[in-house]
């Protein structure tokens, strides 16, 4: 019997290759087919496959201790990882990092945390937390209630609480019908306009991803947008969280995606490239003045899991920040990240490639049925799974999506290859979409 009959996988009806080794932006199957990852798995991969100083970093941390509780023991892992963060944080504020396993936690910790800090601030009404539609924070069901993802969420709709939710910052397709030269941030201000109608008393935070990666596609708000979402936080006594699973630790060219627009939000939400997938990773980042008000009142916060502070975890996390420092990859994201953005230029010939977009080392590709009206294509045809499914066929892994434009149609395509990328590779990269896309097209 197949050893794969006794693993419950995602899709119930795919028969995945068996992954044997992989290096660098590469991977093989034990058939010996090479893939480029272009997508870094599902945007994790940040340093490449199979790095060494990597795997020297869990052999120390394995031999010294691979676990302690966090309730009995700090190590000098977890200590080192929140120094470093600290130190490439967008303010000298961000003083403390809580650990844990990966960003649906880190999420729901940061929503708690928020909850705490309030309470113990002397405001306890305020408890709601605003996000926006087309949007996705995690699959745990606080999370999941968050995003505003209509296909993703409707399973479990029961399961939720009340979560409201705003239109997002998609230009390519503008919830108010403006275009880039008469935009005046509508959708920032539709905030206020939530928040207001919530009730300020009520409302405790406002959670987005700088850049929203998978369900809409590297989707890049207009400059002033996060600057006024900041002043309206300010002005309603409101928390910022910003989600940077995907966008953070170099993704988007900086050290934090949201550090493009010189904002300082309150919580910052990392995953995924914070460990380049070396380990299950995640964190929440916060100011001194969060941290200070809970260990001045109660002194603990409510909340924990298991792996949180995790020694070995940490301490890869420390190694993958300290290679990403010593080989300049943050800023080589963004030089990279200009010419993939250069070449992906060349896809707009196509006739179902309607916008390219993206910021760093993080793209996206809308496909449409028609250019002049962008007109999307019916779900049935699902796309952008025919395009990934025949990139896959050539050799290149990628992250397709669908439901961007109201969380059910649209399909697109998103990229996010580890930093270590070289041109020829992103040449290959494009070469091979190039033919995904035509072929698929042709057959439409």
């Amino acid at each position: 019997m197949d050893a794969r009959e006794h693993v419950f996988y995602r899709n119930l009806r795919k028969a995945y290759p068996m992954a044997d080794r992989a290096e660098g932006v590469y991977i093989w199957d034990t058939a010996g087919k090479r893939y480029l990852d272009g997508s870094g798995g599902a945007c994790v991969v940040s340093i490449g496959h199979c790095v060494p100083e990597i795997l020297e970093a869990i052999q120390r941390q394995f031999n010294r201790v691979p676990f302690v509780h966090s309730s009995h023991f700090t190590n000098p892992a977890v200590c080192e990882l929140g120094d470093l963060l600290h130190q490439m944080a967008p303010d000298a504020s961000f003083t403390r990092t809580y650990f844990l396993s990966g960003g649906s936690e880190a999420v729901e910790t940061a929503v708690k945390l928020m909850r705490q800090y309030w309470r113990e601030a002397g405001k306890p009404d305020k408890y709601k937390v605003i996000s926006r539609w087309s949007s996705f924070h995690g699959n745990t069901t606080g999370a999941l209630a968050l995003g505003g993802h209509t296909a993703r969420r409707s399973h479990y709709l029961p399961l939720f609480q009340h979560t409201p939710h705003i239109e997002p910052a998609y230009c390519y397709r503008c919830s108010f019908k403006q275009t880039p030269e008469t935009c005046d941030l509508q959708c920032a201000d539709e905030l206020e306009r939530c928040i207001k109608h919530e009730g300020p008393e009520s409302v405790g935070a406002f959670i987005a991803e700088p850049v929203v990666g998978s369900t809409a596609g590297a989707v890049v708000p207009k400059d002033g947008y996060w600057q006024r979402i900041r002043q309206i936080c300010d002005a309603y006594d409101v928390k910022l969280i910003v989600d940077e699973v995907m966008t953070g630790i170099g993704r988007c060219g900086r050290n934090f995606g949201i550090e493009t627009w010189e904002v300082v939000p309150d919580f910052i939400v990392l995953a995924k490239g914070l460990s380049s997938g070396y380990t299950p990773l995640g964190a929440v980042m916060v100011k001194d003045e969060i941290h200070a008000t809970i260990k001045e009142g109660s002194g603990a916060f409510v909340h924990g899991h298991t792996y949180c502070q995790n020694p070995l975890s940490t301490a890869i996390g420390a190694a993958v920040l300290r290679y990403i420092q010593k080989n300049a990859l943050v800023e080589r994201s963004m030089r990279m990240g200009s010419y993939l953005m250069r070449k992906l230029a060349s896809l707009n010939a196509l006739d179902i490639v309607g916008d390219i977009r993206g910021l760093g080392l993080f793209a996206g590709i809308e496909l449409v049925r028609d250019k002049a009206s962008r007109a999307w294509f019916d779900r049935s045809l699902k796309v952008n799974l025919q395009v990934a499914n025949q990139a896959f066929e050539l050799g290149l892994i990628t992250y397709p999506g669908n439901g961007g434009i109201d969380g059910i149609h649209g399909d697109h395509i998103l990229l996010a290859p580890p930093f270590t990328i070289s041109e020829a590779q992103i040449d290959e990269m494009v070469d091979i979409l190039h033919r995904a896309i035509g072929t698929v097209q042709d057959q439409l």
